[in-house]
């Protein structure tokens, strides 16, 4: 085990519950994933048997409660198993989070028959979850989302696009943002749809990285939902979508980590074996300078992600405002560490087998999705400002 990954877990005092489920996850990760994320992403292949498996294990509902079959942990812990999947396949984890995201929103806002209906299908595995709000002309700005949900008796009948949706066309159940009302807001609502609603999607995008995940566009053409699967009252959906970001920014900061790490190691290795004018490039002093300045950026980012976690935890009044500044620390630091061990392997960093390229182009999304990280600077500074 990495030792700045000791000397942290010592400083944050991860107790014998926490340190078996980190040790879990590192487990399954370089059992079920590493060995084939290479192939996962050469072939844009979306491995779902893979991801199923991490449902008796609990990483279908982590932070689910246990009477629907999640496993009721904290944000620290899952920071620990995405962190450590990560490591693995930045994208594989990626997915479990937004799964995870969609148990958990469902589990909060939804009714207890609601709750029953849908969460032990998704806690279990059996079915996969997909999180809609991004549109094609609504990303930042959410609250202009425009998909329209209009009322008709006890259903709601869907017409609109949502873009960028992880896992489309593979995931069984969609937590979905619509406008049931006014611009803004509060004429926002969010409906549970089920994918024989039916939906239909468009093409899998061809994407820099990601590609262990289907991404599509999830189309609403006359789709007729019950009003029983709207979560809260209708204008609660702003309030619900906001409600998961903090806990997601955590997450996706948590997938830069470990990916981030698994650079660092690859990196080390390859200049303890890599000789140039007579000796290990390890051995020369502004290598040396490169290695301690990564290594130093990723344990910055480790402590702050941790504090952060545990503030969320605590439900803090600050917690939002130090998982905006995880989340935009983490991923710019994750991204600058993969591209720096990159340049380590000089050509060979380039080339698909190494996996270091793989991690660049991973990691490279996560300064853009769960809110940009100039957004993220907008939140810290409001929170600076009192606005």
């Amino acid at each position: 085990m990495d030792s700045s990954v000791d000397s942290t877990a010592g400083q944050f005092e991860l107790n014998e519950d926490q340190l078996a489920i980190q040790a879990m996850a590192r487990a399954f990760a370089a059992d079920r994933v590493a060995p084939s994320a290479l192939a996962w992403d050469r072939d844009k292949h979306f491995p779902a048997d893979v991801i199923r498996e991490t449902g008796p294990l609990g990483m279908g509902g982590i932070y689910v409660r246990e009477d629907v079959g999640g496993s009721g942990l904290k944000r620290l812990d899952a920071v620990l198993i995405f962190e450590a999947l990560a490591a693995a396949c930045p994208a594989f984890s990626a997915f479990i989070s937004i799964h995870n995201m969609g148990a958990w929103m469902i589990d909060t806002f939804g009714s207890e028959e609601q709750r029953q209906r849908f969460v032990p299908r998704l806690t279990s595995m059996e079915w996969l979850a997909s999180y809609c709000l991004t549109e094609p002309n609504s990303g930042s700005d959410a609250a202009a989302l425009k998909t329209r949900a209009v009322r008709e008796g006890d259903q709601y009948i869907l017409n609109g696009a949502k873009q960028f949706i992880s896992g489309a066309g593979d995931s069984d159940l969609y937590v979905t943002m619509v406008r049931t009302g006014e611009d803004g807001p509060k004429g926002i609502s969010a409906l549970v749809v089920p994918k024989d609603a039916p939906l239909s999607f468009g093409a899998n995008e061809y994407k820099m990285g990601w590609n262990a995940q289907s991404t599509r566009q999830v189309i609403f053409e006359n789709c007729r939902i019950p009003v029983a699967n709207r979560l809260g009252e209708e204008g609660d959906g702003f309030r619900i979508a906001m409600g998961g970001l903090d806990g997601g920014r955590l997450n996706i900061a948590a997938c830069s980590l470990g990916g981030a790490q698994s650079a660092l190691d690859k990196a080390l290795v390859y200049a303890s074996e890599r000789k140039a004018f007579g000796k290990a490039i390890n051995q020369f002093q502004a290598l040396q300078f490169k290695l301690a300045d990564m290594e130093t950026e990723l344990s910055a980012a480790r402590m702050l992600l941790y504090t952060a976690a545990s503030k969320l935890d605590r439900k803090a009044h600050d917690a939002s405002k130090w998982s905006a500044m995880a989340k935009r620390f983490v991923t710019d630091k994750g991204f600058d560490i993969a591209n720096d061990a990159l340049q380590i392997h000089g050509g060979y960093g380039y080339l698909h087998d190494y996996g270091v390229e793989k991690l660049v182009r991973d990691l490279r999304v996560h300064q853009i999705l769960e809110g940009t990280n100039e957004i993220m600077r907008v939140i810290i500074a409001r929170h600076m400002t009192g606005r």
